[in-house]
């Protein structure tokens, strides 16, 4: 993971709240956040590929999300968990726990998946593989903190194909 894109427009939404002074029927809040992550895609795809854009999907996000370009990561290996945990904690590795896709964990002796959760059943079957769950994350995301915020009442999901690029995400409070 050397490089990242990030559309995220939820901390633009969480720093405008925590900043606001006005009373809170002035304040006009988002209905929808969404984060983009897009694994081993370089920043500049997105301009060099321009044209290519329809006018919804990158082109939309573009035009109306915020873009964080160029970002670094001060810390190796940069892998796909300790990079997402990063992005929605704002700490880094050695603060929220997630240090790699998985580690050798002493206490053990075993190799530790960042995911991994024997003590929780997978929805929908009981399948050993799908025992995974934020349980090593240690830090709030953005959607912990969002879900503090509202009290609960917002809703956040993780969508992806690997569980870590879902899961690690929505961290502890997410709703799936």
């Amino acid at each position: 993971m050397r490089c990242f894109y990030l559309f995220i427009t939820c901390l633009w939404a969480l720093s405008g709240s925590a900043t606001a002074q006005t009373p809170a029927a002035d304040v006009k809040r988002p209905k929808l956040i969404v984060g983009v992550v897009v694994d081993q895609m370089r920043w500049d795809y997105l301009y060099r590929f321009l044209p290519h854009y329809g006018p919804g999907g990158f082109k939309r996000l573009m035009q109306e999300g915020y873009s964080y370009e160029q970002t670094y990561f001060p810390f190796t290996p940069s892998l796909t968990a300790a990079g997402h945990a990063s992005i929605f904690t704002g700490a880094f590795p050695s603060m929220h726990g997630i240090v790699g896709n998985s580690w050798y964990e002493r206490a053990t002796e075993r190799r530790m998946y960042c995911t991994a959760d024997s003590t929780v059943q997978p929805r929908g079957g009981s399948i050993a593989g799908g025992r995974m769950s934020p349980v090593h994350l240690m830090a709030n995301t953005v959607g912990d903190e969002l879900r503090l915020f509202t009290q609960g009442k917002s809703r956040v999901y993780g969508v992806a194909i690997k569980d870590r690029g879902a899961i690690l995400p929505a961290g502890r409070s997410g709703n799936g």
